[in-house]
């Protein structure tokens, strides 16, 4: 079953097995299971000490004023030197807006390989493509990401 199915867990083995009516224990599913063909894949956090010189990050984060009026404030960081590369401030954001605020980040050519990100919905469209056409490769990830990546 492992060799037939190399992306099934042990959960899902034993469930298989459960439905024919055999009942196995993990130490068992675990047994017999093949050896890993190759090295195994690496960690996020081994990516981000590998690629830390080609990554940059952006978010928005909320500014109430004294008027009541909500600015949005964009941020892009590079993170080999956890440096502000660019930052504006609007009130009302949209795809096509962040999106030259990313060439206004990286003007002459894509310094960085990988754009990490949310996924907020602000960050399709024109947005999506804009990144494409510099050769940016987007990888966005969950806001519980985003605290784990804080505390590294």
């Amino acid at each position: 079953m492992w060799r037939a199915n190399p992306t099934w867990g042990k959960p899902r083995i034993q469930a298989e097995l459960r439905k024919i009516g055999i009942e196995v224990s993990d130490s068992t599913v675990r047994r017999y299971r093949p050896p890993p063909s190759g090295p195994p894949s690496q960690t996020w956090r081994s990516f981000l000490e590998n690629h830390v010189r080609d990554i940059a990050a952006l978010d928005f984060f909320v500014v109430p004023t004294v008027t009541f009026r909500v600015l949005y404030v964009l941020v892009v960081m590079s993170h080999d030197r956890r440096r502000i590369v660019h930052f504006n401030v609007t009130t009302s954001p949209s795809a096509r807006w962040t999106a030259q605020q990313v060439v206004a980040a990286f003007p002459y050519k894509a310094a960085h390989r990988f754009l990490l990100h949310d996924r907020d919905t602000i960050f399709r469209g024109s947005f999506a493509q804009r990144v494409e056409a510099m050769g940016i490769e987007e990888a966005r990830h969950s806001p519980a990401l985003a605290v784990a990546e804080s505390i590294l």
